[in-house]
């Protein structure tokens, strides 16, 4: 629940310590200490004072921002989501020609779950929940659905220059894509244990990209 006890001018506090007065620089901070702490202790454990001292800030000015724990673990999901969503559009699919973008979604995706583990255990730790914070964000919805309308397009053009196969669901191919990226960073501990494999090795990590990628193309394709 948010804190009664929050200040009128909160910003206040942080000019008070010397601090230039910048709330979008003060957000995106305590947004960046939350995920260390959601990551470290999950939903559950995670301590709003902890996030405060790694932010030099207070409880109060966190409240004033965020209104609640569980609404700055929302607001962490949206992020997440929202810089991966970003980064793809910057990959100016459209441009390019189906069997080129397909597989530079491919590509994209196993880099980005490789080197942006947080965003891997964040999920995690949602899927714990049964989704239940995912729920609230339309955000979220809307972002993935712009992702999806992305790959149909792309699906539809290699269909129609007789490349891919009719009737592929682009949401079918997102699946494929995205669980054996997100598997080989969730489970890297103990499936590299049991087997006895460094997944983290460029070697291996170079070998499993281009399998992902011809997986995905020999099945779209005709």
């Amino acid at each position: 629940m948010p804190n009664p006890a929050a200040p009128l001018d909160p910003a206040s506090e942080v000019r008070g310590k010397g601090r230039k007065n910048n709330p979008e620089k003060t957000r995106e901070g305590i947004l960046q200490a939350a995920i260390t702490e959601f990551v470290q202790q999950g939903l559950s454990g995670a301590r709003v004072d902890a996030i405060a001292e790694r932010t030099h800030t207070s409880k109060r000015m966190i409240y004033y921002y965020f209104g609640s724990k569980e609404q700055l673990y929302v607001e962490v999901l949206e992020k997440l989501y929202g810089d991966i969503r970003h980064t793809e559009s910057k990959l100016h699919l459209t441009e390019l020609e189906p069997l080129e973008a397909i597989r530079r979604t491919v590509e994209f995706s196993f880099d980005h779950h490789d080197r942006n583990v947080d965003f891997v255990r964040i999920v995690s730790i949602e899927n714990i929940h049964h989704g239940e914070y995912v729920k609230k964000s339309t955000a979220i919805r809307s972002m993935s659905n712009t992702m999806l309308l992305s790959l149909a397009e792309i699906l539809r053009r290699g269909a129609e220059q007789g490349l891919f196969r009719e009737g592929i669901d682009p949401l079918d191919l997102h699946i494929l894509i995205s669980s054996f990226c997100f598997y080989r960073v969730s489970n890297r501990n103990t499936f590299g244990e049991i087997f006895q494999i460094d997944l983290a090795d460029e070697e291996v990590k170079r070998r499993h990209k281009e399998m992902i990628c011809e997986a995905v193309l020999r099945y779209i394709q005709r």
